[in-house]
């Protein structure tokens, strides 16, 4: 897949919990979400899941919102819907994914967004 220079990619992570079975294979949980810096709308995600369709879900749930003014929505999505063990470590990455993203566009970096 090919993204146009006004897209970029913003990563958060947490920590899960050690009954998480993924805290075995991985130390932290990450998310990774390709955004258009111009609309602020997610044209992508991806995280380190176990399987497959966890990750398939997990971007069902957040592919096409907006990060700057879609962050509650997208929360509480994931909170009504998703019922994983990383619920909660998907809920601070994706936090952390839009902190970052806040400060990035506040201090101008990647042009004119």
């Amino acid at each position: 897949m090919k993204f146009g220079p006004s897209t970029m990619l913003i990563t958060g992570q947490a920590k899960p919990s050690k009954e998480d079975v993924i805290s075995v294979v991985y130390e932290s949980f990450f998310v990774s979400l390709i955004v258009d810096g111009e609309t602020d709308i997610i044209l992508d995600v991806t995280c380190n899941t176990i399987r497959d369709m966890t990750t398939d879900f997990i971007r069902s749930l957040i592919v096409g919102q907006n990060l700057i003014t879609g962050i509650d929505d997208i929360l509480r999505d994931i909170r009504c819907r998703f019922f994983g063990l990383v619920q909660k470590p998907l809920v601070v990455a994706l936090k952390d994914a839009h902190n970052r993203y806040v400060m990035i566009k506040k201090k101008g970096i990647k042009g004119d967004f």
